[in-house]
């Protein structure tokens, strides 16, 4: 089932998200549904707040990335199969020196902006099954880890922003959460007062 997307501005969105347990309920089908709902959206990555729920639940398939416009391999074809489920996810290590790449973000559609981000991260997580994970990323698969995890912790893309960048941008992120954006997937609108 395709789920409706939080808009910038809903109070979901900056929580702190909160671990879950095995046996959580619907988890295998909210999964499901998260994936469909990715796909449907064009995305590479959602978390479990962007669909409304507070808990420490993102999924990415950075598949996109292994081929150019042309269907050729890129340098990231390793990317090809990267599909993956994180639940319980923390980063516990960043390291090398930040490098730009403009981002967007299912939340906030039609800006995109540079975010820097360091190169390579260590995580410890659990997968659908909750076995327990410490893995090293790096690259783009880092980065859309960064973005997703960053949703666990209330941050969003736009808020590593500079102030003045921020400022520019405030009528369209009022106007995003007030519904005022052309999308082609389901989303759901809380204005910012």
């Amino acid at each position: 089932m395709i789920l409706p997307i939080r808009s910038y501005g809903d109070p979901v969105l900056k929580k702190m998200a909160e671990d879950i347990e095995p046996g959580h309920p619907g988890l295998k089908q909210l999964i499901a549904d998260m994936f469909e709902t990715m796909y449907e959206a064009n995305g590479v990555g959602l978390a479990a707040p962007q669909i409304g729920q507070s808990i420490r639940l993102f999924i990415v398939d950075a598949s996109p990335f292994a081929e150019d416009e042309d269907g050729k391999p890129t340098e990231d074809a390793h990317l090809k199969d990267f599909k993956k489920v994180f639940i319980n996810a923390y980063i516990v290590e960043e390291e090398g020196e930040a490098w730009p790449f403009e981002e967007g973000c299912l939340s906030i559609p039609s800006i995109r902006e540079e975010v820097y981000r360091e190169p390579k991260i260590v995580i410890q997580y659990q997968d659908e099954n909750f076995k327990e994970y410490e893995e090293e990323f790096d690259g783009f698969a880092a980065r859309v880890i960064q973005h997703e995890h960053d949703h666990l912790d209330g941050v969003l893309f736009v808020d590593h922003l500079t102030p003045m960048r921020r400022r520019l941008l405030k009528g369209k992120l009022r106007d995003i959460s007030r519904g005022k954006t052309d999308v082609k997937y389901k989303m759901r609108f809380t204005p910012v007062k």
